[in-house]
């Protein structure tokens, strides 16, 4: 079973960035779809983002697109989320999600979870 393990969550000021990562550990990473997920305090976890196994295409939800990017290093078995022009309603834990699916459009997706790194956006 492949972990996921994810770094790079801190405090930060509003309007600026961060980028997150997330390592798995196994083999044929290339062969999975990878996400981005946050819950806040209260919240149900909602679908950031995800990339293809090849990295060729990405979905965002309309919260964070043209903010936070998404891309992947199969070499290295890792995803990223750029975090650009950050908002206090960011704040959150982020999850790093995997999916044997072509891309994952929410949490029915997903087959693996990240243990999550808090990210706070202070304004």
């Amino acid at each position: 079973q492949i972990q996921l393990v994810e770094s790079g969550g801190g405090l930060v000021q509003a309007g600026n960035s961060l980028r997150l990562s997330c390592a798995a550990s196994g083999h044929s990473f290339s062969n999975y779809a990878m996400g981005w997920f946050r819950q806040a305090p209260g919240q149900e976890r909602k679908f950031i983002g995800s990339i293809t196994g090849s990295g060729a295409l990405t979905s965002y939800d309309d919260s964070v697109e043209g903010r936070f990017t998404i891309s992947r290093d199969n070499a290295k078995n890792t995803v990223f989320l750029q975090m650009n022009n950050l908002k206090p309603e960011d704040t959150a834990t982020y999850y790093c999600a995997l999916s044997a699916y072509a891309l994952i459009r929410s949490a029915g997706y997903v087959h693996s979870w990240g243990q999550g790194t808090q990210v706070t956006v202070s304004s």
